[in-house]
């Protein structure tokens, strides 16, 4: 069974560790599963129920959510602000969550990785994506991690695709999501 799971980065940055992290996994999805590497966060405005009408609804919330619509499943890639999920995820999260019992993640396998500069990888800010998807209505698979620290020095001359141990470990947590997947699927 295809499996087509959408990519969110946390980080708008050009040269983020984060989105050459879900370049990684585009360029080594296993076979089965397509990495939609998600366009555009940038371009939607904060979350807000008033311009969330039927009519007003902005273009680029309207294109987030039918990009998650046509999803199977959803990858996050975290980096940590401040000790937390960076606003962006945050706000992709609230867009998808609505309409209120009928969001994009509806019981859609979700998992949540990423790469940090500190010592521990961006651990609370995935554990805080993890949250917000998981009340938003997403299925979170709880053993589907990777934290990487030390990105700057790590990926200094390394992208996150050349390095054997990161493909390694991003291909195991995109297969479990294509196996959920397909389990859900058959169910």
């Amino acid at each position: 069974m295809s499996v087509r799971i959408l990519a969110l980065v946390g980080s708008l940055r050009a040269g983020s560790h984060n989105r050459q992290l879900a370049e990684a996994a585009v360029k080594h999805a296993p076979e089965g599963a397509e990495i939609v590497l998600y366009e555009g966060l940038a371009e939607i405005p904060f979350y807000n129920e008033d311009i969330d009408v039927e009519g007003s609804v902005p273009a680029s919330a309207v294109k987030l959510r039918e990009a998650a619509h046509a999803a199977d499943a959803f990858l996050f890639f975290s980096p940590e602000y401040n000790g937390t999920i960076p606003a962006v995820l945050k706000n992709a999260i609230d867009w998808l969550s609505r309409p209120y019992g009928a969001g994009s993640f509806a019981g859609k396998p979700v998992a949540v990785v990423g790469t940090a500069f500190g010592q521990f990888g961006g651990v609370w800010a995935q554990d805080e994506t993890r949250k917000a998807v998981g009340i938003a209505g997403g299925k979170v698979l709880e053993d589907a991690k990777l934290s990487i620290p030390g990105s700057v020095v790590r990926f200094a001359e390394t992208h996150p695709a050349d390095d054997a141990e990161v493909v390694a470990q991003l291909t195991e947590v995109v297969s479990q999501l294509h196996s959920n997947t397909s389990e859900a699927a058959a169910a």
